[in-house]
């Protein structure tokens, strides 16, 4: 294996613990997070969002990484975004938390895996079909949100921070 693979294989167990740690991997929590009756695993998102927004930004203006934004596809975002959520309606897991939850011995997981891997089969399968249909629907090209609002990146990092800790404060409130 070269680095990047070990370094990718460090990150991905890394990212395991913190979300075995973190008690996402739990059905309540999944469960709580659809019925917005608890905020668990959006806090941790935000917070690995957050972390990763600030170091994504370090490292992009000191030259040592160059980001690159796909095409904003509204056909690929509803559709992807909708088949996202029913899967995780129906198993309860998303891919980052159904490979925790196996790790964990939660065999049941396996069929949320199975699925993924049969839907991106089929993706593959009939990508020439949704290139000419849902993906051609409307491109917005390669947009972010500094050239959109034509402010800088920092500015925008920081009022993601300002509303993110509104809601940190906002969900211990309420205690969810």
């Amino acid at each position: 294996m070269n680095t990047g693979q070990w370094l990718g294989l460090i990150t991905g167990v890394a990212f395991g613990f913190l979300l075995q740690k973190g008690r996402v991997l739990r059905f309540d929590k999944q469960v709580g997070a659809m019925l917005l009756k608890d905020m668990t695993i959006l806090k941790f998102m935000l917070s690995a969002i957050l972390v990763g927004m600030v170091g994504i930004l370090l490292l992009s203006n000191a030259g040592i990484i160059t980001l690159s934004h796909k095409p904003m596809n509204a056909g690929a975002v509803v559709i992807g975004g909708a088949l996202f959520g029913a899967g995780w309606a129906v198993m309860g897991f998303c891919p980052g938390t159904s490979i925790g939850a196996i790790g964990e011995g939660r065999w049941h997981a396996i069929f949320a895996v199975i699925g993924m891997i049969a839907g991106a089969a089929v993706y593959a399968e009939l990508y020439p079909f949704f290139k000419s249909t849902v993906l051609a629907w409307k491109d917005f090209g390669k947009i972010g949100l500094p050239e959109t609002l034509g402010a800088s990146q920092w500015i925008i990092a920081l009022v993601f921070w300002v509303v993110a800790i509104g809601m940190f404060i906002l969900f211990e409130k309420k205690k969810i």
